[in-house]
């Protein structure tokens, strides 16, 4: 059994059937999926999603890109998505595109974190060249569980991360990585510390690149993680399974 622990399938945009992609990713053996809310709005159409099929849980937040347009009604969603939902996220910082301000994306990250930690959830972070203000923020607070998703940066920040008990979102990129140190970070990062995720429709893994993501290629990510570390797929589905049920209460 594998978990896409991190996809956008119940997008209005998403151009593929949401249900033929679930029957897909069924008959690959990926038999849950986590829907990323990235915006208030979005939230609410991840909530409605995975109240409709029973193997589709939920997380609302919104993304450090959408924060300028701020929280208003995002708790009532969580009070709408209980029963589906299964963490924060996805938030955090993104320095790239600088969307948002600076300043707003720090308030509005503490402004979730604290939310999370109110309704005792894990947290799933975004952070894009943004690190040396993520830690701080970070550090400023006690128990918080979570997962960096859409790992791609050094081995010195995934280290910061497992220090601090975080997960690692390990997706498409991981197979089709150029930079040598990353390849070589991805294949050392400890397997019972990692989740395995799609984020389709975006990052496609290999062989597939220029086809739309979906959660059914969680398997071929699964298939890399375990040629790389010269272990079998079901070792790497067991212990990744295990870590996504561990930290999303699955």
């Amino acid at each position: 059994m594998l978990i896409d622990t991190h996809c956008h399938i119940h997008e209005a945009n998403y151009q593929l059937d949401a249900d033929e992609v679930i029957s897909r990713a069924h008959a690959a053996g990926v038999m849950q999926m986590i829907c990323v809310g990235t915006s208030v709005s979005d939230s609410r159409v991840a909530v409605d999603f995975a109240l409709k099929h029973d193997d589709v849980f939920v997380a609302v937040g919104v993304h450090p890109h959408e924060v300028k347009d701020g929280l208003d009604g995002l708790i009532d969603i969580i009070e709408s998505g209980k029963s589906k939902l299964v963490a924060v996220g996805e938030i955090g910082l993104d320095y790239h595109y600088n969307r948002s301000p600076h300043d707003v994306q720090v308030q509005v990250l503490r402004s979730q974190i604290e939310l999370a930690l109110e309704h005792d959830l894990p947290i799933i972070f975004h952070v894009r060249e943004a690190f040396d203000d993520f830690w701080p923020i970070f550090d400023g607070y006690k128990g918080i569980r979570g997962v960096l998703h859409s790992f791609t940066d050094n081995q010195k920040n995934a280290d910061e991360a497992l220090k601090r008990g975080l997960y690692i979102g390990v997706n498409g990129y991981s197979t089709f990585a150029r930079d040598e140190s990353q390849k070589a970070m991805f294949a050392g990062l400890p397997l019972d510390k990692i989740l395995l995720e799609t984020d389709a429709p975006y990052l496609t893994p290999l062989p597939f690149r220029g086809k739309i993501n979906e959660s059914a290629f969680v398997r071929n990510i699964a298939e890399f993680q375990g040629l790389i570390r010269r272990i079998s797929i079901d070792e790497v589905a067991d212990t990744t399974t295990a870590n996504a049920r561990n930290l999303f209460k699955l």
